[in-house]
């Protein structure tokens, strides 16, 4: 069976990715954008054999158009692609943005084209690497086009999960707190670690911080552990005590703080701590607070 042919507008980590992921399962790339020599490098090495194209042209050329680029300039290369006259009828466009819908492409959904929000739930490396993984598409279609989306994420070897218009920004905001989130904490996690003493504070994190995902994935709150779970306060005001004698940096302290609070409210939620425990743990996370602001008051 004939695949529809494919052309990608914007072949950076995850465009060109995708496409050539595309490729491997039998969708012709017949064309892909490129201006900076990073991306074409990219398209070079992962898509060999493709023509580096304008839009128009790539648009021209494909039965199905992936649009890989940032949210904020989503609209904008949409609209110009309308402009150019190539997009016609009945053709499906893809954009791979997390927040957006199809709302975006309406400049294309107006002259006929079918507009699929096909966002990889994935972190993407622009390498080799990213071949193999597979993951959840958070998609928003039109009814008439959802068996067109599934057949695509089918065809990647990923997951279909349906988002409704309205709530893509919710969905695209989970992600972000818990993926990009998840970086910052645990960079700062290794900063601590080095000023401790140790020399791979990789080596030290990754048995914990793999068991403790596995844990929360399969069983929630029921996972929590640690000082505050357990109602240990005066554990937690030695961390704080020790996060100010080391100097740490104020936006780790005020992570260590926030996520300790959060924790907490969670906890006493589930039962796992009594409301007056909690309340103790949050009277020493914000005295630890109140003397922060006085310390940056002494300075000034």
């Amino acid at each position: 069976m004939m695949r529809p042919t494919l052309g990608v507008i914007g072949a950076g980590k995850v465009g060109a990715v995708l496409a050539s992921r595309f490729r491997t399962a039998g969708y012709p790339v017949m064309g892909a954008t490129g201006r900076t020599d990073t991306t074409l490098l990219r398209i070079n090495t992962m898509l060999p054999g493709v023509d580096v194209l304008t839009p128009a042209e790539v648009a021209a050329a494909s039965d199905v158009i992936l649009i890989a680029v940032p949210d904020d300039s989503l609209i904008a290369v949409a609209e110009e692609l309308a402009a150019s006259g190539a997009v016609r009828p009945g053709q499906y466009v893809l954009h791979t943005s997390g927040r957006h819908g199809t709302d975006a492409l309406a400049s294309l959904t107006r002259l006929g084209a079918r507009a699929i929000a096909f966002h990889p739930a994935m972190t993407f490396t622009g390498t080799s690497v990213d071949f193999e993984r597979t993951c959840v598409f958070g998609l928003t279609a039109a009814d008439a086009d959802r068996p067109f989306a599934e057949e695509l994420v089918a065809a990647l070897g990923g997951t279909p999960m349906w988002v409704a218009e309205t709530d893509r920004a919710l969905y695209h905001a989970a992600l972000a707190h818990g993926a990009n989130h998840l970086g910052t904490l645990v960079a700062q996690s290794m900063d601590l670690l080095r000023q401790a003493g140790a020399t791979d504070p990789a080596a030290v994190l990754r048995p914990l911080l793999s068991a403790s995902l596995e844990n929360v994935l399969a069983y929630g709150d029921a996972a929590l552990t640690g000082p505050v779970v357990r109602g240990d306060i005066t554990t937690i005001r030695a961390h704080i005590d020790a996060l100010a004698a080391a100097g740490v940096d104020d936006a780790t302290v005020d992570a260590y703080l926030e996520l300790a609070r959060a924790t907490a409210s969670r906890a006493e939620a589930d039962g796992r701590i009594a409301p007056a425990t909690a309340g103790s743990i949050r009277s020493v996370l914000d005295e630890a607070d109140w003397d922060t602001m006085a310390q940056i008051a002494a300075g000034i």
